[in-house]
């Protein structure tokens, strides 16, 4: 282990220096902001609050962003200054490395930038029994730290397959034989990192699976905000080949982006609560942006509410737990489902991952229409007609967005200037996380500054999909029009 010979610093003054800083899921900045002695530092940071013991291992990971394996690089290099070992499992899914992290007790690192553009990019942190907290988070940022002089970076060792096929394991020991026989599927691979493991899994559950859209350049896939483009370009590939379903997901496979067999995306809360239903789940725990059907729907004992982000869902399962809650779960707006406890189904156990999955999802969806004998799209037939949809202004500061969100909270009359004449009378409003307003005729909108970008974005929620869609389309219009 290296001695450090620099100044030490904080945390907290490089996030300010940098502009590298938490975000709703692990440290995000530009990738020319993101430099070795920032990821480095990072790096050691991390290590330092967790604890993690001289002579131990640290599993690292990254997605297919050109920028990954030189940040990765740089945190190999921490790891090793730590006195500890660099377990490198490659390209993989955010959730594969984080099983096997689970599994083996160790800690782990991911460096993705998951949908943000590639432009940017970040670092996933994971203590050995899952994601880092909030004040997992505070205590990184408050961590002082001493850079070595040179070795900043260092040449990554050969990969470790045995992430990827453990989490092959997880899914091929729980599904039953050859579920999905039958099923034609189409992926659209784009620079998913889960190109080649989703299609080897697919196929040894007995479907068939053709390529779609496979890229070399990095694709930022928003499963929040699905691009028109995207939309047609489903309808017509199914039009074209006559599939089941289509199948996606985000840059690092942490949220899944699902079709039916007409093309048509499912949003990501539909598909949560389509997945936790088919699981058996009991106690759940989402966001409050999360369409209400969730509750309406009467599915679920327990519904928790919690602010964006994993962090908060996945605390809001711990409390579940200490509740005595059994087979608990969370999902997010983006679909990314979170298993937190063990369950049984069909006499096949499925272990605990509390992160955000995109691979268990598709399978449960796909898994449910088989075993019912119906399309994709019939499985949301019987829930409340409940419709939601979401869009975002990019490159709207995120000091901007805050202070309209102020300004709207403590005024009904810049409220009903902004949206009364779409929306009609405001009712209720929730600050649980940006602004949350219902209206008397029943429709939401929702606020927020994204946590990883400079963005505003906008859910909306309505009786029917089309007036979802216009009311975020519209809400944005009118604050982009609104003086700087």
């Amino acid at each position: 282990m290296c001695e450090a010979n620099t100044m030490p610093m904080t945390i907290q003054n490089l996030m300010d220096s940098s502009g590298v800083r938490f975000g709703t899921s692990g440290a995000r900045g530009l990738v020319a902001d993101m430099s070795d002695a920032v990821c480095f530092a990072y790096t050691t940071a991390f290590l330092q609050v967790i604890a993690a013991p001289v002579g131990g291992r640290v599993a690292l990971g990254i997605d297919l962003r050109p920028s990954s394996p030189g940040i990765a690089a740089a945190c190999a290099a921490a790891i090793r200054h730590a006195g500890l070992e660099v377990d490198y499992c490659g390209p993989l899914p955010t959730p594969a490395l984080a099983f096997y992290a689970q599994e083996q007790g160790i800690p782990a690192l991911v460096v993705t930038g998951s949908h943000i553009p590639f432009d940017r990019n970040g670092i996933k942190f994971y203590r050995p029994n899952g994601e880092i907290t909030k004040v997992d988070e505070a205590g990184i940022a408050a961590a002082e730290v001493r850079l070595p002089e040179q070795a900043l970076s260092i040449t990554l060792p050969a990969a470790n397959d045995a992430a990827r096929r453990l989490y092959l394991d997880r899914y091929l020991a729980f599904f039953p034989e050859r579920g999905l026989a039958g099923m034609r599927l189409g992926f659209y691979e784009h620079s998913s990192v889960a190109r080649d493991l989703l299609t080897e899994l697919l196929k040894a559950l007995g479907a068939e699976v053709i390529s779609l859209g496979r890229s070399d350049a990095f694709t930022p896939i928003d499963t929040e905000a699905v691009s028109v483009a995207d939309m047609e370009q489903a309808r017509r590939w199914s039009a074209e080949y006559g599939f089941d379903a289509i199948l996606s997901t985000d840059g690092d496979a942490d949220r899944p982006l699902i079709g039916d067999e007409q093309g048509s995306w499912f949003r990501g809360d539909i598909v949560g609560l389509l997945c936790a239903r088919h699981l058996g789940v009991e106690a759940l725990a989402t966001p409050v942006s999360c369409n209400t059907a969730i509750e309406k729907c009467g599915a679920f004992a327990r519904v928790t509410r919690t602010r964006i982000g994993s962090p908060y869902v996945i605390e809001a399962m711990e409390r579940l737990a200490e509740s005595g809650a059994r087979n608990i779960a969370g999902f997010e707006a983006n679909g990314g489902f979170l298993l937190g406890s063990d369950l049984e189904k069909g006499g096949r156990v499925l272990h605990a991952l509390p992160t955000r999955d995109a691979v268990l999802p598709m399978l449960a969806l796909l898994a449910s229409a088989r075993e019912r004998g119906i399309k994709l799209s019939q499985l949301s037939a019987g829930l409340p007609p409940r419709f939601t949809a979401s869009d975002r202004l990019q490159s709207f500061p995120g000091e901007r967005s805050r202070q309209l969100l102020q300004q709207l909270a403590s005024s009904k009359a810049a409220l009903a200037e902004l949206l009364g004449t779409l929306c009609g009378e405001s009712v209720a409003m929730d600050q649980t996380d940006g602004l949350r307003i219902t209206f008397a005729n029943g429709e939401v909108v929702h606020l927020r500054p994204s946590g990883n970008a400079p963005e505003l974005r906008c859910y909306a929620e309505a009786d029917s999909q089309d007036r979802a869609a216009a009311l975020a389309s519209a809400c944005l219009e009118r604050i982009k029009a609104l003086p700087e």
